[in-house]
């Protein structure tokens, strides 16, 4: 491992004005994409928009500094020949991967789960590297309810955070240490900040203990966010002011860059939430996006898989690129949405 290799690759996804675009769904994930604009869901359509969304150069040259890709991408080639890794690599923006299995039930925590696919894990990440990825990605998942999250799905899903971040230095990858709280659910914004810090004190006590590096991580969290059915839904300014102050209290200065999940926000929110962050100024790191569906909802419904459609939808992923990295920069405002 070399440090300041991997503190050069996280740098280099967050840096001003730049985030990271998650192109990593699943087959299965991808479908329910497809289902919702009639497309129907083959290899070819998966590359052909994949390929769309590296190939729009404005966006991906001034406002993508990474893109996580799924096992099948990362392996796939454009229409023309050109491996996909090209593409992103050739517009400035660094490859990546997504390398966890999935959710499964965590024995002796009903209906809770611990994320899979630490088996092995070391040898793919060889393989990956050769295939051009420089960083990764693994997601822990909690949830608000009555008794949820347990001690033993904060601990368990940490630990394994954990692992496969010291695996990812091991071989040259920059981890992307994910632990989303999910908004479902009617909790209100107080439940939902207390435990997303317990979780991240969880987990950087576990990165200590793996003997990760924290500044060649980058953190990829929920925002503080009451649930989607609580019948409060709190002001931009109070889940800006909350998320930070949960963050000062859980995140050393080490860590080169937060890049937040969307978690089932609206594209506006999602952009108005950090764009509010950045406002407060004074962080430590830098604070971007890391986000799927808020990125790339817009560009699938104006595409919907016709190549007359191309132009049109890459216009729009340049636009939510664009919003997005003005937020990135604490500068989004919703005068610069609508003039767009």
């Amino acid at each position: 491992m070399n440090l300041d290799e991997l503190n050069a690759i996280a740098c280099k996804m967050v840096a001003p004005g730049k985030g990271i675009l998650a192109a990593d769904e699943s087959t299965g994930t991808i479908q329910k994409r497809f289902d919702k604009i009639g497309v129907e869901n083959t290899e070819d359509n998966r590359r052909d928009y994949r390929e769309l969304l590296f190939r729009t150069d404005n966006a991906m040259k001034n406002h993508i500094g990474g893109v996580i890709l799924f096992d099948e991408t990362i392996r796939q080639k454009a229409k023309d020949g050109t491996p996909l890794v090209q593409l992103i690599e050739a517009a400035g923006s660094v490859p990546g991967i997504k390398v966890d299995k999935g959710a499964v039930p965590l024995a002796g925590a009903p209906n809770e789960t611990i994320t899979e696919g630490l088996d092995g894990l070391r040898g793919r990440f060889v393989e990956y590297h050769k295939l051009g990825a420089r960083f990764a990605k693994w997601r822990g998942v909690y949830e608000i309810a009555d008794g949820k999250p347990s001690h033993n799905a904060v601990h368990a899903n940490a630990h394994a955070l954990a692992r496969y971040a010291a695996l990812a230095q091991e071989n040259g990858i920059v981890p992307i240490v994910e632990p989303e709280l999910l908004m479902d659910g009617d909790h209100d914004i107080d439940r939902c900040e207390m435990v997303t810090e317990w979780i991240l004190k969880e987990v950087f006590q576990e990165l200590y203990f793996a003997d990760v590096k924290l500044e060649g991580i980058i953190l990829k969290p929920n925002m503080v966010v009451p649930g989607m059915k609580c019948p409060r839904q709190n002001s931009v300014e109070e889940v800006a002011e909350r998320t930070i102050k949960v963050l000062k209290r859980c995140v050393p200065g080490a860590v080169p860059g937060i890049a937040f999940l969307s978690g089932g926000q609206s594209d506006e929110d999602a952009t108005a939430h950090l764009s509010a962050m950045n406002a407060i100024g004074g962080l430590p790191w830098a604070l971007t996006f890391s986000y799927g569906r808020a990125l790339q909802a817009a560009p699938q419904k104006a595409w919907s898989g016709k190549g007359e459609n191309v132009a049109a939808g890459q216009k729009a992923f340049a636009h939510r690129a664009l919003m997005n990295s003005q937020a990135s920069l604490g500068k989004w405002t919703k005068a610069n949405e609508s003039a767009a």
